[in-house]
């Protein structure tokens, strides 16, 4: 409950096979209002579920990283999804919230060091 009472994170493993969903509380912050206007609606296991767009997953696992003191493991996450869905990501919307969210350095390694996918 302190995840809900603070507006946080929190996340639902499956102990079995180890995966692992985040969930973001929607705050007023104009980066979590953007975010939450940009999700998707995606059926899954006869479920609809709202999901972050890549580019959202993105900038909160570079902000994590930053606010971790340099988590290598999010910004691992973000290169991953980075170069898994470079050819459907909106570049100026990344490019904007990089320089807003003051992560423009972590931003910038991730683009130096990403092996795109065909």
């Amino acid at each position: 409950m302190t995840a809900i009472d603070q507006r946080g994170m929190f996340n639902l493993l499956e102990l079995r096979e180890g995966d692992k969903i985040d969930f973001w509380l929607l705050t007023d912050e104009p980066f979590d209002q953007s975010r939450f206007s940009r999700r998707q609606a995606w059926d899954i296991a006869g479920m609809r579920i709202q999901v972050s767009r890549p580019e959202d997953t993105i900038l909160m696992k570079l902000r994590w990283a930053q606010m971790s003191g340099g988590s290598e493991k999010q910004f691992t996450d973000a290169l991953r999804v980075y170069e898994v869905q470079f050819g459907v990501l909106e570049l100026e919307y990344l490019e904007q919230w990089a320089r807003r969210l003051g992560i423009d350095a972590l931003w910038m390694r991730l683009k130096n060091e990403a092996q795109v996918l065909p």
